[in-house]
């Protein structure tokens, strides 16, 4: 057993303090007392390092605790200060920003989406992101110098250290730094750039806290498809970070089902997979069913609806219109496949079906499962998100405020290791 041990009386202290720091972040309160019981040191300790905290704005006394059925003197209750600072997260996509603040416990304090018109380019949507951005600080009454950690995702594959967008089919005007380049000119705080889908499996295992899969795939379905993989309760990211970009798997050379076979391989940077399952076939699916029905209606429906044709879709498969629900009965068929995949290689317990495609719930969830049901081995238990298009923000939030828990609430990388 690995034993640190504390060399010098100011590590010491520092070790104590992150001990401090990381158990009353789990409370509302508590007394020193108890405090002092749960970490394991003597009360003059817990009180010696509880005033230094006070003193930098981390903790604070509160009232006594005159529990009325306990004798002897109150006791005196402690907290974190979770709004001594806050953590900022962000998601830009082709079709939406959207911005969240917590404060260090966690607690969103205000969040705010913005639709982005059709073909607006790369270096207006981060501008109206950090506008966004300012916004929603400002709701939450939150100023950008009391911002301790910034994450943002975005699609693509991207460079974490270098902070770079290598290749994003979607939005090539965010290709580079611009994305922490421009963050860095009103955040003063460190800023992570990941991809959205990554980021995403963050926040879901997050906020399913009761039950946090330590083995689960999350696939985010919507105009394109990847991947989010969890393996023995870690993110799993492969060797160059794109681990996960199912959207590229190739199923279909023979499925002989009708498919956009005179199209290019790669038309607007999708894969093979996304050609088959993603938000554009699903449209030309539904157009296909109606016209062959002769549903005029739900034709000029979706032709109204322009570049939002996708989400029309969606709508009028919860509405039950045929044609929708023929589409979705296809896609799911082709998306099992890719299930089928995934369980052969990885052999998850949960995949999460995250993206706009959630929003089709139980209904997609049984197709999925139908089109399972002849595989040979056992299939992994299916779910649809729980945060949808939510989740990249708070996986963003969880992000920033795990680094903050490393670097500022861990335990001090100095001193020295003894092995006993």
């Amino acid at each position: 057993m690995d034993d640190l041990v504390a060399v010098g009386t100011q590590f010491m202290r520092e070790v104590n303090a992150a001990a401090i720091l990381r158990r009353l972040r789990t409370e509302t309160s508590m007394s020193v007392s108890a405090l002092a019981k749960a970490v394991g040191l003597s009360r003059q300790a817990v009180t010696r390092s509880l005033n230094a905290l006070v003193e930098e704005g981390l903790v604070e006394f509160g009232s006594l605790d005159r529990d009325a059925g306990r004798a002897g003197r109150p006791a005196q209750l402690v907290r974190f200060r979770a709004e001594a600072g806050y953590v900022l997260g962000l998601s830009i996509s082709p079709q939406d920003l959207r911005v969240a603040v917590s404060d260090l416990a966690g607690t969103v304090a205000a969040t705010d989406v913005v639709q982005l018109g059709a073909g607006m380019d790369g270096a207006a949507a981060v501008e109206a992101l950090l506008a966004t951005a300012e916004r929603t600080l400002a709701s939450a009454g939150v100023t950008p110098g009391d911002v301790w950690f910034a994450s943002v995702g975005t699609p693509g594959i991207v460079d974490p250290d270098a902070g770079v967008v290598k290749l994003i089919p979607s939005m090539p005007g965010l290709a580079g730094d611009i994305l922490v380049r421009r963050l860095k000119d009103v955040l003063a705080c460190p800023i992570y750039l990941d991809n959205d889908v990554k980021l995403a499996t963050q926040g879901e295992r997050w906020r399913r806290a009761e039950r946090p899969e330590d083995s689960m795939v999350m696939v985010h379905w919507g105009e394109r498809v990847g991947a989010g993989i969890v393996l023995n309760g870690e993110l799993y990211r492969g060797a160059s970070n794109d681990a996960g970009d199912v959207g590229f798997l190739d199923l279909f050379c023979d499925d002989g089902a009708p498919g956009p076979a005179a199209a290019p391989r790669h038309p607007h940077g999708l894969g093979p997979f996304e050609q088959r399952v993603g938000g554009e076939e699903i449209v030309r699916l539904a157009v296909a069913a109606a016209e062959r029905d002769g549903d005029a209606a739900f034709r000029a429906s979706i032709a109204a609806a322009g570049e939002r044709g996708f989400d029309a879709v969606l709508d009028a498969f919860a509405a039950g219109a045929p044609p929708a629900l023929e589409a979705i009965d296809v896609v799911a068929r082709r998306f099992a496949k890719g299930v089928a995949v995934i369980r052969a290689i990885l052999n998850p317990r949960l995949v999460v079906i995250g993206g706009p495609m959630a929003r089709c719930g139980e209904p997609l969830l049984a197709a999925v499962r139908g089109r399972l049901a002849g595989e040979p081995l056992d299939q992994p238990g299916l779910e649809v998100s729980a945060l949808q298009d939510d989740a990249v923000v708070h996986g963003a939030l969880r992000h920033a405020l795990d680094e903050i828990e490393r670097t500022k609430f861990g335990p001090p990388r100095s001193g020295r290791q003894e092995t006993s």
